[in-house]
């Protein structure tokens, strides 16, 4: 394969999947002598290709290493985008795009090329999400029952860069041999971590008041959202529902028409809440909102975590349990 490209903003995966990466394709060689590492803000495109371009000494094939490559434009790339019209074969070339947008440039000659991709971020979806988290435990050599998977896949949430290090010690702990359960898991995991925030919509969306304040906190403290980061992240979902009020959408089409969104679940789940809200509970939603917006910039002396627990608190006994 002559590109790799390793995507994802978590540190921790990215890390483990540089490394993951190289070690195979390093495999029984010496280090030392087939890898070149490109790392930090002072390394420029021109010198990772000239590695790139360099046949081996004393192997059999080279491994070039250059992060955070989103970093750089256009212009830069240009030298690296004509290496992958024509790659050396015996140089591997793992390019870790870090923070930034790569350019469209740069990305085409990868796919040009036939580079493989590696996503480090897991699936946005919860069942996808599930499904990842049962993946790297079973290539860790864990073995995990239903109860002990949902548990760490819920309480890490959005903080997947802790998995590698829960896993390590796991293995540390009980080995590869035994079926780990709840009880097992649960004194490694330490604080729970973010969540996403339709776990935050769907939790109020279906009445569970204390569900939604469990996230709420979790969106806040370990997720480290400021209170007017889940205002905007409240006043989104329910203007999406207010666009629906007297717009006679009765299927998912004009719904997502009238949302001014794509036809599919997002735009199914908002008409179904709408009818269950109607338009005089939206409105109070949004009024709710309102209000929330003004109590935090200082018309209640509230401390902020209790002005968006009032208003969490609120907004699900509107839904009321399904």
């Amino acid at each position: 394969m002559p590109a790799y490209l390793i995507t994802g903003d978590d540190e921790s995966l990215l890390l483990t999947a540089i490394g993951d990466l190289v070690k195979q394709l390093v495999g029984d060689g010496d280090r030392t002598l087939m890898v070149d590492d490109f790392d930090g803000d002072d390394f420029e495109v021109r010198a990772v290709v000239d590695s790139a371009q360099t046949p081996p000494f004393l192997t059999d094939r080279r491994v070039v290493v250059a992060r955070g490559v989103g970093r750089f434009n256009a212009d830069d790339v240009a030298p690296l985008v004509a290496y992958l019209g024509d790659p050396l074969p015996t140089t591997e070339l793992v390019l870790v795009a870090g923070g930034g947008r790569m350019p469209k440039a740069l990305t085409d000659a990868l796919k040009k090329a036939g580079s493989t991709t590696i996503e480090t971020a897991p699936p946005s979806r919860a069942r996808e999400r599930a499904g990842w988290f049962d993946d790297q435990v079973r290539q860790s050599g864990l073995k995990l029952d239903g109860a002990a998977l949902q548990l760490l896949t819920e309480w890490l949430g959005e903080d997947a860069g802790r998995l590698q290090g829960i896993l390590e010690t796991l293995l540390a702990t009980y080995g590869k041999g035994s079926t780990l359960r709840p009880a097992d898991v649960s004194p490694f995991l330490g604080d729970a971590g973010g969540v996403p925030p339709w776990d935050l919509t769907d939790a109020i969306d279906g009445g569970d008041t204390t569900r939604a304040l469990q996230l709420l906190h979790r969106m806040m403290r370990a997720g480290e959202r400021h209170p007017l980061q889940v205002m905007s992240i409240l006043h989104g979902h329910y203007a999406k529902l207010l666009a629906l009020d007297g717009s006679g959408a009765n299927d998912e089409t004009s719904a997502a028409a009238a949302m001014g969104i794509k036809p599919g679940f997002p735009a199914k789940k908002a008409l179904t809440q709408y009818r269950r809200l109607g338009g005089g509970g939206t409105t109070r939603a949004i009024g709710l909102l309102a209000q929330a917006d003004l109590d935090l910039r200082g018309a209640k002396e509230w401390p902020e975590e209790l002005v968006m627990e009032v208003l969490v608190a609120r907004l699900s006994r509107l839904g009321g349990r399904r």
